[in-house]
């Protein structure tokens, strides 16, 4: 029974310890969290990054999520993106860390990288209408409108008031010969942004 007290006790206060380096880990997490914004609030993403790499654990998502954020600003691209991937490695079904992934990978004009991250968010999450409007840019720029046509449409379904959709939908429908269809989303894209240029000049093409 003394034998059976010991080891109780021996628990307890390994229970106790790990508790309190638990909570003192967290405190430090939330001080470097806190100077890191500090800094960047002053512009200083230098500093920013400083701070957060004194409490910066490497199987953290949130000190990788923020370490691309802070990378991207400091337009250390690769680093950013580097960040971001093992902050999705991490989580595998963030959708978050891969847009933010997304952001350095065009800065850096890593288009394909970028593309393919589009399409990871479309396996997880198939009604991202971020993604599915750059999935439906990416076909249409390569001239496959019918394709194109069901990611802007899927947009536009969503957000029927969204400029960029009914945009790209009036020029994909356009060139569809849907001339009727595109007309109506043409007027729609106008009244978001009444002298738009492009909406313009597909409209007077509808005529």
């Amino acid at each position: 029974m003394e034998f059976l007290r010991k080891g109780i006790l021996t628990v307890v206060v390994s229970l106790l310890v790990a508790t309190s380096g638990f909570a003192q880990t967290a405190e430090q997490m939330q001080k470097a969290f806190k100077q890191s914004y500090a800094s960047e609030y002053k512009g200083d993403y230098a500093a920013a990054i400083s701070e957060l790499q004194k409490a910066y654990k490497a199987d953290s998502y949130e000190c990788n999520l923020r370490m691309g954020w802070l990378n991207y600003s400091l337009k250390k691209y690769t680093v950013a993106m580097d960040y971001y991937q093992k902050a999705i490695d991490l989580k595998k079904y963030s959708v978050e860390a891969r847009l933010g992934y997304i952001t350095p990978a065009n800065a850096a004009k890593m288009y394909d990288k970028a593309y393919a991250k589009y399409e990871e968010i479309l396996k997880i999450d198939p009604y991202n209408s971020t993604a599915n409007y750059w999935v439906g840019v990416n076909y249409y720029s390569v001239k496959k409108y019918d394709v194109a046509a069901k990611y802007f449409e899927l947009v536009v379904n969503m957000y029927p008031f969204d400029y960029d959709g009914n945009h790209m939908l009036g020029w994909t429908y356009l060139y569809l010969g849907k001339t009727g269809e595109a007309k109506i989303l043409f007027e729609k894209a106008l009244l978001y942004k009444p002298d738009d240029a492009s909406a313009k000049d597909g409209l007077s093409k509808c005529k």
